[in-house]
């Protein structure tokens, strides 16, 4: 475990000093696109995160391959090789794209391209595990077909989630910790020896999303892009194929007694091809569904962009920026943890009940749009103005409840006036012998007398 978190660190570190340094490169290079009818965000920012990301998986690997436990990965198969390979590509397509833009069949054809080189060193689903009747041995030509739809559905479905800040960040680390924590233990709990690449990939994804969102945070200061967000897709998709179709459940029955059952009840999730890492992506995946049938609805091309997506509808029904976000981060760990309990032995269940309650009763309390809490009055002066008690001011203004602007000097309120500071020079006494329809200092002229 240790050298996986040192992989983990190392991966979020290096992303997260390049992510400066790749915005700075991308406001030079005009990767700024002027602001579409679709975006959320109100002024130009740069994108080509995934550059940055792309650095911390390859510093990752680096430090992998010099790790005594990792390095094994590096030999026993070409899975890495492979996994750089595709990732190389897919960064090379989603850099042009954010820059000039490319159209979106040739988008497609790129990406299937990067999961047939991946395909062509080695990462391909081998056989299915059917539950009760054993491995179902796939053709060469199957089984490199259902690797690329699978490659390509994942990429287009992180692709298609990445609409608001740190949201398509936030849900592939979920997605990540998840698929880690089932892989990590198929190695070393059970000693199966394939899922080591997977782990390790998991690792490393986590690592990158971890660097790259606290830039990415709303409001953000850089979007990670297509070169970003096919780049985890990718990734995702990879650990689950080097895992799916890889294991021979025989092998673990052998070390269970024999026991079919036990082994079908332990191998759930990789039963039916990718069904963890689907289940964790099935937000996106659904809103993936949704578009193209409602673009299809519509007599569009499918790979038109739209307003319609889930995180759109959650800020339409009310919700904040931040909100939205967090809502899907719930959803998206309450599928994870869920699906992941199906493979938790019955003694260490109740910590995930616990787990799932609570992300439950937080997912609940964020589905409330109108719900914020609030502080004192005297308090308001250290906490941020969303949480300040507000009033009602005389033209129907929200007004804090001290009647003060934040940020701005005493004296200045919402009420419809601005009173006078006392370090300011005060105006002359009204004369009760001046017209009230003119204006105060106007009715004296040179002589001193009245209009």
């Amino acid at each position: 475990m240790r050298e996986y978190l040192l992989t983990l660190f190392v991966a979020a570190a290096v992303t997260y000093l390049l992510t400066g340094a790749v915005r700075r490169f991308a406001i030079a290079a005009g990767a700024m696109p002027e602001i579409r009818a679709r975006d959320v965000h109100k002024e130009p920012t740069p994108r080509l995160g995934g550059l940055a990301m792309f650095g911390g998986l390859c510093a990752g690997l680096l430090m992998a391959r010099h790790l005594p436990v990792l390095s094994e990965v590096f030999t026993a198969s070409t899975d890495v090789q492979a996994l750089l390979s595709g990732c190389t590509l897919i960064s090379v397509l989603g850099v042009i794209d954010d820059k000039w833009g490319v159209d979106a069949i040739i988008k497609l054809l790129g990406q299937a391209l990067a999961a047939g080189v991946m395909v062509w060193q080695g990462i391909v689903i081998l056989w299915l595990p059917i539950p009760g009747y054993g491995p179902v041995s796939l053709t060469p030509t199957q089984g490199t077909l259902l690797t690329i739809g699978i490659v390509v559905i994942t990429i287009n479905a992180v692709n298609f989630v990445d609409g608001l800040d740190g949201l398509a960040a936030g849900m592939v680390c979920i997605a990540a910790l998840a698929f880690f924590g089932y892989s990590y233990r198929l190695w070393f709990g059970y000693g199966v020896s394939s899922a080591a690449a997977p782990t390790l990939f998991s690792a490393l994804l986590i690592g990158m999303c971890v660097g790259f969102l606290p830039h990415n945070l709303h409001p953000a200061r850089i979007f990670m892009g297509d070169s970003g967000s096919m780049l985890i897709g990718l990734m995702l998709a990879a650990s689950a194929v080097t895992l799916t179709g890889r294991i021979d459940p025989e092998a673990i029955t052998a070390q269970n007694g024999g026991s079919m059952a036990f082994t079908t009840h332990k191998l759930v999730p990789v039963y039916i091809p990718l069904v963890l890492p689907f289940a964790v992506l099935i937000v996106p995946l659904m809103d993936l569904v949704m578009a193209v049938g409602r673009r299809g609805w519509a007599g569009r091309s499918p790979f038109a962009a739209d307003k319609g997506h889930l995180h759109h509808r959650l800020l339409e029904i009310g919700h904040s920026h931040s909100r939205a976000v967090l809502i899907m981060y719930f959803w998206s760990g309450l599928i994870a943890s869920f699906t992941v309990l199906i493979s938790v032995r019955p003694e260490r269940r109740p910590l995930v009940y616990a787990g799932l309650g609570l992300i439950a009763i937080g997912l609940v309390f964020l589905m409330l749009p109108r719900f914020k809490p609030h502080v004192p009055t005297e308090l308001h002066n250290v906490v941020p103005p969303r949480y300040r008690r507000l009033r009602r001011g005389r033209r129907g203004a929200n007004v804090p409840a001290d009647g003060m602007v934040p940020g701005e000097s005493d004296g200045v309120r919402l009420n419809g006036a601005t009173a006078t500071p006392a370090t300011q020079t005060s105006e002359a006494p009204t004369d009760p012998s001046r017209p009230a329809h003119l204006p105060a200092g106007r009715g004296a002229r040179k002589g001193g007398g009245g209009l």
